[in-house]
């Protein structure tokens, strides 16, 4: 196979080095070979030096990830949507179920971040008076009360 080294994306027999492919998208480095890693995006042809080649669909497909991460979408979710995307019928009414189901999840973080934002709200309001020996928020932080369940699932180390 030829390996051609250009920038024209165009051109369905194009290669670009990681590097190039990362300014295209604005994609990290480390992000592209993760993703390779973990199976969303396909291993790429390599130079003669042994350096890594990209194509147009490599190009295409890396625009799909960054995209459906912008919106929030679990690699899991990415994976069931490239999945789906590859099947010649393309199923829409299964990308309207993963996407239906991610719509949910965004909507329960909202309501979760509106909660947040009225409690900081009002304990930042108690802080307005400068002149207090403690401070509200301080003390709202170390507060001692029962976790719930779902922060006794997210309060691993990390």
């Amino acid at each position: 196979m030829t390996v051609h080294k250009t920038t024209d994306l165009g051109n369905p027999h194009a290669r670009l080095p990681i590097g190039a492919l990362a300014n295209h998208t604005g994609c990290n480095i480390e992000t592209i070979r993760y993703y390779e890693r973990i199976g969303l995006m396909p291993r790429p042809a390599r130079s003669e030096g042994g350096h890594r080649m990209y194509g147009p669909d490599h190009f295409k497909r890396l625009e799909f990830v960054r995209r459906a991460r912008e919106l929030g979408f679990t690699v899991d979710e990415i994976r069931q949507l490239l999945r789906l995307a590859e099947e010649q019928d393309q199923p829409c009414a299964d990308v309207r179920i993963v996407a239906t189901r991610h719509l949910a999840d965004i909507r329960t973080k909202i309501a979760a971040l509106r909660a947040m934002e009225k409690v900081l709200k009002e304990t930042v309001a108690q802080c307005e008076e400068a002149s207090r020996p403690e401070c509200p928020l301080i003390e709202a932080l170390f507060e001692v009360r029962p976790a719930t369940p779902r922060e006794r699932g997210s309060l691993a180390p990390g």
